[in-house]
């Protein structure tokens, strides 16, 4: 099975030549769109011109666009394993505890041992993935359910994190760490004038430009590379104006983090992280295989696919990531507490499926994770922003992940009745 997702926007309902209109599309003014894979971008932007509405423009302002993105960057790190986990048909409970174990270690080291750094980090991402193995050779070798073995960990992690902290955190971190976290790239070739927007970092720019001509020359790439094997592509003029509709949303929000105090680091580490998954899940032998698992495992064992080698790396994955997460979650608190990581898997998981990851697995994308984790971060900034109180945010949240799922489902029963 291909990882390879259906295109976006086909030509025509029956741009191949007389083939029936696929399921999940609808046809605008000749051509067909497929909600499934582009439903989630459309759903965001209105989310984003909605608040932006209600707020006034607040939403968008320099200093609060870079604030959703530290705020929330640890629940996009976990979004990211957590989508590959959800592919192959399975689900990590335990990412938040993991995240406060991590957290917890991280501030023993560093603090109470005066553990250099770099040493301390590395430590506690290979602490991660220690933790993610154990969780995966119980559910990859001894065959009892991921639900099962994480719920555990869950507890089990949770309960070490109290045993180490008790009812204290443990800070302050090093300088370094709560830079990774919470600090921004200097200004290394000074600001450049704007006009009425003011002054804007230039190398912040150079680097938004450079993402854009990169996007672009890969979506040009992956389009040429449908069209030499007889895929149904978009015109010319229909996937121009998608990039420039990508390339406008990427270069405003460089612009205005570059107005404010550029780039946030954690920011780089997220395209960095991004980029690697989305390479890895598209273009490797490894992410086929996840995509192969979850869409018929069956099949994926007459293939000779390693299913329980990939579950088990899939789970080493997710627990370095929740390292990496704790780690910055802890360093943006400058401390580590008892309490760190509570319902971060629920964010995590909501992030998957609102980003049009499939209940029985096998569909999904790693951008597409990211932009769920960012749905539910722009819809808590928002809410915030026109003081809405928390039970409402809840609400929202509970409604728009429950409307995501329920048009999986929908999607996929149309499909059935088709055939």
């Amino acid at each position: 099975m291909s990882s390879i997702t259906p295109a976006d926007v086909a030509v025509g309902a029956t741009g191949d030549g007389g083939a029936p209109r696929q399921p999940g599309r609808v046809s605008l003014g000749g051509l067909s769109v497929n909600l499934r894979s582009s439903g989630i971008y459309i759903a965001f932007a209105l989310i984003i011109v909605l608040f932006s509405v209600l707020t006034d423009g607040a939403l968008l302002q320099p200093q609060n666009i870079s604030n959703i993105i530290v705020q929330n960057s640890y629940v996009l790190i976990l979004a990211i394993g957590m989508i590959l986990i959800i592919i192959a048909g399975h689900i990590d409970l335990s990412v938040g505890s993991v995240v406060a174990v991590t957290g917890a270690l991280a501030a023993v080291l560093m603090v109470n041992m005066g553990v250099a750094w770099p040493l301390a980090l590395l430590i506690t991402i290979i602490a991660g993935g220690v933790i993610g193995a154990w969780q995966g050779y119980w559910i990859a070798y001894f065959g009892i359910p991921a639900f099962i073995v994480t719920l555990a960990g869950m507890l089990l992690f949770r309960a070490l994190t109290l045993t180490v902290l008790g009812n204290q955190g443990i800070g302050p971190f090093p300088d370094q760490v709560r830079t990774l976290a919470n600090g921004f790239t200097d200004g290394y070739l000074g600001n450049i004038g704007l006009g009425p927007l003011g002054g804007a970092d230039l190398f912040s720019l150079l680097i938004g430009i450079i993402a854009i001509a990169g996007m672009v020359l890969a979506q040009w790439r992956t389009r040429g590379a449908r069209k030499g094997y007889g895929q149904a592509v978009e015109p010319v003029a229909l996937f121009v104006l998608k990039m420039a509709a990508g390339a406008a949303l990427i270069l405003f929000v460089v612009v205005q983090l570059a107005r404010f105090k550029n780039l946030p680091w954690v920011l780089v580490l997220l395209a960095v992280l991004v980029l690697a998954y989305s390479l890895m899940a598209n273009r490797t032998v490894f992410g086929r295989q996840i995509y192969a698992i979850g869409g018929n495992l069956q099949a994926a064992v007459m293939s000779g696919v390693k299913v329980k080698s990939v579950v088990f790396w899939i789970f080493v994955n997710m627990g370095v990531l929740s390292a990496i997460a704790g780690v910055i979650f802890a360093g943006r608190l400058n401390q580590a507490g008892p309490t760190a990581g509570n319902s971060f898997e629920l964010d995590a998981i909501a992030a998957a499926f609102i980003g049009g990851a499939a209940v029985q697995g096998g569909v999904g994308k790693v951008v597409g994770a990211i932009t769920g984790g960012l749905i539910m971060a722009v819809i808590n900034n928002g809410m915030s922003l026109i003081g809405s109180p928390s039970e409402r945010v809840m609400l929202v949240k509970g409604i728009v992940l429950l409307a995501a799922v329920a048009f999986d489902v929908w999607t996929k029963r149309r499909t059935g009745a088709s055939r």
